[in-house]
C-alpha cells in the first residue's frame, strides 16, 4: 500500500493535478474528495476511548432510603455513580493521557475500580455539585505524576472552585500546611478550543434550565492543528450531560458526529434535563451512528428501557468502555451481566 504523504506533499499534488486537469470536464471537487479519500492522514493517538466512569444523577442509584426496584436491582447497570467522564488514549509519543469532564463525588471510587492513576486536565461542563465535588481528590494524581494538572472552566464554574476550595486555590492562607491539590486555572470559552496532546475539545453552549453550560465536541487534530482525516476509536464523539435544551446555535456543531453521549434523566418531564422522549428526539437530529443516554435517576430500569429504544440508541452504564460508534453486540439479559 502507498503511505500517506505528508502534508506538503499532498498540497504540491493537488495543485500540479489541479492544474494539469483544469480543462477536463471533472469537477475539481470531486478531485479534491478523491485525494483526500486516497490519502487521508489518519491520527497518531492509539487506544482511544471514552470511560464513563458515572452514569448516574446527582442522588446516584440506589438512593438512600429507596426500596425501588431499581434501587434494590441486581443488574449491575442499575446501579450508578455520579455523572462523569474520562477520555483515555496513547498520544503521538507513546505516553498515556487521562483527560476528565468534570469531578464527580464519586471520583476517588471510580478511579481506584477502573485503575485511573493520572490526570493530564479538567474540562468542566458546569459548577453544580454532583459535576465538581470530586476535585479535592486529583491531589493523587499531582503526587504520582509529580506535576500540576491544568483545570479549563468556564468564569462562573471557576469562581464556584475557587469559593468552594479555596484551601486549593489560597492555600498560602491554610492555618496549617497540608495536602492540597496542585491546580492551573484555564480560561474555557465556548467556541474555542482546547487542544491537549491530539485531542481537540471544542465548548459547545446548552442550556440547564436557566443556567448556560457547556458540553464539548472531541475529534483527533494533527500536529498543525488541522482536524484529522481519519478519526481514531470513537471520535468525533459529542459528550452533553445535564442538557434541558440545545440552543440554535449549537447544531452545526453536533454534525457529523459519530458517537453522542447526551443527558436523559428519566421518562417523566422535568425542567432543568432531557426527558426520554426529549433525548430520543434529539439524538434522532444528530444522527450519530451511536447515541449512549447519561445521567439517569432510578426511574430508569436499564434492562427494560433499554428494550424500548430505537436503533442505535443505548443507557450507558458505569464502566462502559466507548471505543468505536457501535452500541450494544446484543440485548443482554439482566441475569446474565
Amino acid at each position: 500500500m502507498t503511505p500517506n504523504p505528508p502534508h506538503a506533499t499532498l498540497d504540491v499534488l493537488r495543485s500540479t493535478l489541479h492544474a494539469r486537469l483544469s480543462t477536463l470536464d471533472a469537477p475539481l471537487s470531486t478531485l479534491d474528495s478523491r485525494l483526500s479519500t486516497l490519502y487521508a492522514r489518519p491520527s497518531m493517538l492509539t487506544d482511544v476511548h471514552a470511560l464513563i466512569l458515572g452514569s448516574g444523577t446527582s442522588a446516584g442509584v440506589p438512593v438512600i432510603g429507596c426500596s425501588c426496584d431499581v434501587c434494590t436491582s441486581d443488574d449491575p447497570r442499575d446501579a450508578r455513580l455520579r455523572t462523569s467522564m474520562a477520555l483515555r488514549f496513547t498520544d503521538s509519543t507513546g505516553s498515556p493521557r487521562v483527560i476528565l469532564i468534570d469531578t464527580s463525588p464519586d471520583l476517588r471510587q471510580q478511579a481506584l475500580t477502573h485503575d485511573i492513576t493520572r490526570c493530564d486536565g479538567i474540562l468542566y461542563t458546569h459548577n453544580h455539585v454532583d459535576h465538581t465535588f470530586g476535585l479535592d481528590e486529583v491531589r493523587r494524581f499531582n503526587v504520582v505524576m509529580n506535576q500540576a494538572i491544568d483545570v479549563y472552566a468556564e468564569p462562573h464554574t471557576m469562581e464556584h472552585l475557587f469559593r468552594v476550595y479555596r484551601h486549593i486555590f489560597e492555600q498560602e492562607k491554610n492555618v496549617n500546611a497540608s495536602f492540597v491539590a496542585t491546580l492551573l486555572p484555564q480560561p474555557l470559552d465556548v467556541g474555542t478550543p482546547v487542544d491537549l496532546f491530539g485531542v481537540r475539545c471544542l465548548p459547545i453552549r446548552f442550556h440547564h434550565g436557566r443556567l448556560p453550560i457547556v458540553g464539548f465536541r472531541i475529534e483527533a487534530i494533527n500536529a498543525d492543528g488541522t482536524v484529522c482525516d481519519e478519526q481514531p476509536g470513537p471520535f468525533p464523539l459529542a459528550y452533553c450531560t445535564d442538557v434541558s435544551s440545545v440552543p440554535p446555535e449549537t447544531w452545526p456543531a453536533l454534525a457529523g458526529v459519530r458517537v453522542l453521549v447526551l443527558d436523559m434523566l428519566r421518562h417523566r418531564h422535568h425542567p432543568t434535563h432531557l426527558n426520554l422522549d426529549q433525548a430520543v428526539e434529539i439524538a434522532e437530529r444528530v444522527g450519530a451512528e451511536q447515541t449512549w443516554f447519561i445521567h439517569m435517576t432510578h426511574d430508569i430500569h436499564h434492562a427494560t428501557t433499554q428494550a424500548s429504544l430505537p436503533a442505535g440508541m443505548a443507557l450507558a452504564y458505569d464502566g462502559l468502555e466507548i471505543r468505536d460508534s457501535s452500541g450494544p453486540a446484543a440485548p443482554v439479559k439482566a441475569d446474565s451481566v
